[in-house]
């Protein structure tokens, strides 16, 4: 087929190289523009623009598509159907319209649960045993439309978000394949009404943990908040990202800390977590058994 694909993150490649892969031909790629990075601050493509260069594709990163002109453009690819995964602009109905098969949208959540923008994390703060990916009609509502396909993984215990991501980025690659070879015979079906749950954007704000609270939601925050942007707290007037946690029953007080053999425990307001990775202020992420090689708790953490 011939295909518009609409993708700017890490989660979107794998996308990119299953549907080159298939034999479908990619007439153009959009992503959000290069954006200045690194200490030098010099402008870095996004990593599907970096992947699209590598397969010798032509690569589009309007601002907007709101405009008559950047309509145009897209029409005139006159593209079967666009996939859509983590793209970051709002598809006007003119996008919507252009391709004789519409667009298709790899969501990473069981729709209508976690619809918006960070349906991984807020799948694994909620402390959800199960989500997966939805191939969806899109249309103009935010998540909105009919499901031609869903395929859906059980959430490990202390699996992060970094870790969840690179599974249903993998599963989204292979549902979006499916779709498209079976897509005459696949049926929309309209989301249901009930269920319904919005994925809000992480803002920074929900990072700094709280140890008077519950070990279980404690850890889920951890896990949900990893790699980016990391929960933290404050060790020794030393700010701390926690990255990987568990709940525990080592008995402790809230806020306090036990290490032993490697390991490290933090009391909480009902129960207790055991951390495995942490970073450390300028530090790179580790396994807490070499964040502790010379940083023996007890610490104070508020």
């Amino acid at each position: 087929m011939r295909i518009v694909f609409m993708g700017t993150p890490d989660f979107s490649v794998p996308v990119l190289d299953a549907l080159v892969n298939a034999g479908h031909e990619v007439v153009a790629v959009y992503c959000q523009p290069p954006r200045p990075a690194g200490r030098g601050k010099k402008e870095r493509p996004t990593p599907v623009h970096a992947r699209a260069d590598d397969l010798g594709l032509m690569v589009r990163h309007p601002v907007s598509l709101k405009g008559v002109d950047a309509q145009a453009d897209f029409a005139a690819l006159d593209a079967e159907i666009a996939v859509v995964v983590a793209y970051g602009l709002i598809l006007p109905q003119a996008i919507l319209d252009a391709p004789d098969k519409g667009c298709l949208n790899i969501h990473a959540s069981l729709l209508p649960r976690w619809r918006g923008a960070a349906p991984i994390h807020r799948a694994i703060m909620a402390g959800d045993s199960q989500t997966g990916v939805c191939i969806m009609q899109m249309d103009a509502g935010l998540d909105t439309g009919d499901v031609l396909l869903r395929r859906s993984i059980d959430i490990e215990v202390g699996e992060t978000t970094g870790q969840l991501h690179d599974r249903l980025r993998s599963l989204g690659a292979d549902a979006i394949v499916d779709a498209l070879a079976t897509l005459d015979d696949l049926s929309p079906a309209p989301q249901p009404q009930e269920g319904v749950t919005y994925a809000a954007k992480i803002d920074k704000s929900e990072a700094r943990l709280d140890w008077t609270q519950d070990a279980t939601e404690l850890a889920r925050q951890i896990n949900g908040l990893s790699p980016f942007p990391g929960a933290w707290t404050s060790a020794d007037g030393e700010r701390l990202k926690l990255l990987q946690a568990a709940p525990s029953d080592t008995s402790l007080g809230a806020g306090e800390t036990y290490a032993k053999d490697g390991r490290l425990y933090i009391g909480c307001g009902a129960g207790s977590v055991e951390i495995m990775r942490a970073q450390r202020a300028g530090k790179r992420p580790s396994a807490v058994a070499d964040m502790l090689k010379g940083w023996t708790p007890p610490l104070t953490l508020v």
